[in-house]
């Protein structure tokens, strides 16, 4: 696509001696001058030119960047603005001449774009360039956060994010550079694709207690597949509470618990049986219900069960749970009797519900079964080098 300056006319010298057009009177003699005897103007040189979007674009898209050529980079502004005049915020790469947006631009708006150098004696030091952005198309994904402001969660907890429409990986890597988490304090971390639909983030090691996490996913106008694009943009700003981790054993069948690094219980366990063991591995808390039922039957009409649960505590989506068992307390910390769940005492299963958040952390250990990623929140049951593989910009 050629780029048309407004504002500037470039021209190519004749393969010639003359400086002045033989159509401006030039020919082979030493007059110069036009028809009328007039004295003929140089042409006036621009130093800086748009080359992106082209001038008067219509359906430019609302993240498009724009780019430019200039003979002094390192002095050339750019800066671009709405049809009221307000500039858009934006970063400029002087080394690559391009001007980034830092935010969506309007649907269906006309924007300018001014690009400038200093005064350079006999040329133009700077050019405007006008283009249109697309209108609001028929085709929006929905985006969203599973946690949202105020909330304040376990060192173990993933951001979530979830689309309405499967994102195909070619779009995938522009989706996450435009889902920014900031820790305070830092803490490093990436996202990792659960699914199509799904993205999580998680920090190197656990959160750091007490710490603030502020995201912003701006993805109105991104796109996200073939004539699909973001439907909004999202802030959360959430906190991180104390750190509490239990850590379960199989063989002493018994978990202790931590709370910012010093023990501050050892719970007796019964854990799943051979026929329905445990899962061992890394999970957060997922869901607290201090009452439920457990209702087996309809996935299992020979062996199900239907019970009553006090002080659940949800681990796995298959449906391992922390919870109070009072009937098997005359064997915890001594067999497993259970279906899967980590059995506590009633008095225990209420002391332990009464401390713990969502994204607490549980890790079981000696089990006859490996958790599989996928069943719970899992971020934590892979290293950090497997968990990095699953970001677009690994």
């Amino acid at each position: 696509m050629v780029a048309l300056l407004a504002g500037s006319l470039l021209f190519t010298a004749a393969c010639s001696g003359s400086k002045t057009p033989s159509w401006n009177g030039g020919g082979s003699g030493n007059t110069t001058g036009n028809a009328a005897g007039d004295p003929s103007p140089e042409p006036t040189l621009s130093t800086v030119a748009v080359t992106s979007p082209a001038a008067a674009a219509t359906g430019v898209e609302a993240w498009s960047d724009v780019k430019y050529t200039s003979e002094d980079p390192d002095n050339t502004t750019v800066k671009v603005t709405d049809s009221q005049g307000e500039e858009v915020k934006g970063t400029v790469d002087k080394d690559d001449s391009v001007w980034h947006p830092a935010q969506s631009m309007d649907w269906g708006s006309e924007y300018t774009a001014t690009v400038s150098t200093p005064a350079a004696e006999g040329k133009n030091n700077t050019v405007t360039s006008t283009f249109t952005t697309m209108k609001k198309p028929a085709n929006l994904v929905r985006v969203t956060s599973f946690l949202g402001d105020g909330n304040t969660v376990g060192v173990g907890m993933p951001l979530i994010i979830k689309f309405g429409r499967a994102i195909p990986e070619k779009y995938r890597a522009d989706v996450e550079r435009k889902m920014v988490v900031t820790a305070t304090p830092a803490q490093e971390g990436t996202w990792h694709w659960i699914s199509p639909t799904e993205v999580h983030f998680r920090p190197k090691v656990y959160w750091k207690a007490y710490s603030k996490v502020f995201y912003k996913v701006q993805l109105k106008g991104v796109k996200m597949g073939d004539g699909w694009y973001g439907r909004s943009d999202l802030t959360v700003d959430m906190k991180i509470g104390r750190s509490l981790v239990m850590t379960v054993s199989n063989k002493t069948k018994a978990m202790t618990v931590k709370q910012d690094g010093k023990t501050i219980k050892t719970i007796p366990v019964s854990l799943g049986k051979k026929a329905t063991p445990s899962s061992s591995g890394t999970m957060v808390v997922i869901e607290k219900k201090e009452h439920t039922v457990f209702d087996t039957t309809d996935t299992d009409p020979a062996g199900g069960y239907k019970t009553n649960i006090d002080f659940a505590q949800r681990i796995t989506w298959s449906g391992q749970f922390i919870h109070a068992a009072p009937w098997s307390e005359g064997v915890q910390g001594k067999s497993n009797v259970s279906h899967g769940c980590v059995n506590v005492s009633e008095a225990m299963g209420k002391w332990l519900f009464g401390r713990t958040l969502m994204g607490d952390v549980i890790t079981v250990s000696g089990t006859e079964e490996k958790l599989k990623n996928g069943n719970g929140w899992t971020d934590w049951n892979m290293s950090w080098d497997e968990y990095k593989k699953g970001s677009a910009l690994s």
